[in-house]
């Protein structure tokens, strides 16, 4: 881990690294970023400082990475150097449209391994820890990084794709790993099976990350209390810039940005302009060491709470909360900001309450909400009503609360999609 003395020299050391950045895109002929750097800045190595490029360049939008695919399939024009010299293929998720094929060179790849690296170290992970990654290995990048960080560690890194929940937990046991790393979802549902299966396990800290659950105290504690105490880690990051924020034990509730790696930005999702400390707005990414597919004041979409927290003697942009939302998650209700996080907040208060699912529809222009719950308790009549004046007092709105049958919600083993828009 590099330490830096101050504020000052954590910016300077970006500003060093962003002009790097932009001359590779200037380089790259033909490239996405090619022709527009030159128009504005001439040369990159010049260029003043970090608020100049901020004010002058244009965001990068998913949209655009889109029109750029398709415009020049497979790869697009964001690559800086010739495609034989990438080794890494992986694909977003697409939860929010058609996945997206990324490339990386040896070395854009080894940027991320060093940020997964920090995310491992700040939790605690030490050399002999065995780290388990429940996830499916396939072309998503999920926890790909996590697994090979930790090797490179010295870690015994256990893949536990392909299998059952229940094959999982009975790996868990016999491998006796003590760092389980997946969605706070999926880790709800296995921490289930292992305690049905009364499997005995040695997990002491959990890794989470692809949701907003890890940074919300009520699932924190839900999820500790179902692994024996373990200790919750929150991380986030994104197929197309890597591994972004960590979680530091001293400062539960705040993701930490990765700034050597990043140049990250806060702003209004209507007006582009930065938010002040303390708001919500969009993060905006741009990449310093995946230099070999760089984006440039990137839209990432996630809605988070601007804050700078002191952490090694330097004051760093932390994320209170951890991600709200998606920006294209939250609904205005009644004239209510609702976010996801939000809602999972109160119902994570409720023990009673197995799964859950939000519809969303719309009644004469307006958005309307509706919750459904799987109720696993006694009174289930007066839980049901203590759950909507817990809402009523979160929100200032009635809720609507529907029962549904045990076992008829969906459950996930990756990314939840508990939110759903019904269509007239």
């Amino acid at each position: 881990m590099t330490i830096v003395d101050s504020r000052a020299e954590l910016e300077t050391d970006q500003l060093a690294a962003l002009r790097e950045v932009l001359q590779r895109c200037a380089n790259a002929k033909g490239g996405y970023y090619a022709e527009r750097i030159l128009e504005l800045f001439l040369e990159p190595a010049k260029l003043d400082s970090l608020d100049d490029f901020q004010r002058r360049f244009p965001l990068t939008s998913k949209t655009d990475l889109v029109g750029d695919r398709e415009a020049n399939s497979p790869y697009g024009s964001f690559l800086t150097e010739p495609v034989e010299a990438y080794t890494r293929f992986h694909r977003t998720s697409g939860t929010s449209g058609e996945p997206l094929v990324w490339l990386d060179t040896p070395h854009s790849w080894g940027s991320m391994l060093d940020g997964w690296e920090e995310i491992l170290r700040r939790a605690g992970v030490v050399s002999g820890d065995s780290v388990f990654c429940a996830f499916s290995f396939g072309p998503f990048i999920g926890f790909w990084l996590a697994f090979e960080a930790a090797s490179r560690m010295g870690c015994l890194a256990i893949p536990a794709g392909g299998l059952s929940s229940s094959a999982r937990a009975s790996l868990l046991k016999s491998s006796k790993a003590n760092v389980l790393c997946c969605t706070p979802t999926y880790a709800m549902r296995l921490g289930e099976v292992v305690k049905e299966t009364g499997t005995a396990h040695a997990v002491e800290k959990l890794i989470v990350a692809g949701e907003p659950g890890g940074s919300i105290p009520e699932t924190r504690e839900r999820l500790s209390s179902l692994w024996g105490g373990a200790a919750i880690f929150d991380h986030h990051g994104m197929t197309e810039v890597g591994p972004v924020s960590f979680e530091s034990l001293d400062h539960p509730g705040f993701l930490f940005v990765l700034e050597k790696h990043f140049l990250a930005e806060v702003v209004c999702p209507e007006k582009g302009v930065k938010v002040e400390e303390g708001e919500i707005g969009e993060l905006i990414l741009t990449t310093l060491k995946r230099s070999a597919c760089p984006l440039l004041r990137y839209r990432t979409g996630d809605l988070v709470r601007k804050r700078h927290v002191e952490l090694d003697g330097v004051h760093v942009l932390a994320l209170e909360g951890g991600i709200l939302s998606r920006a294209d998650d939250m609904v205005v209700v009644r004239g209510v900001n609702i976010y996801p996080s939000a809602v999972e907040s109160v119902l994570r208060r409720f023990p009673e309450i197995d799964e859950y699912e939000v519809e969303i529809s719309e009644q004469a222009r307006m958005a309307e909400m509706c919750i459904r719950v799987e109720w696993n308790g006694p009174d289930e009549e007066k839980g049901v009503e203590q759950l909507g004046e817990s809402l009523r007092d979160a929100f200032a709105l009635r809720i609507p609360i529907e029962l549904a049958e045990a076992g008829s919600l969906e459950r996930y083993e990756f990314k939840s999609k508990r939110w759903r828009w019904k269509t007239p």
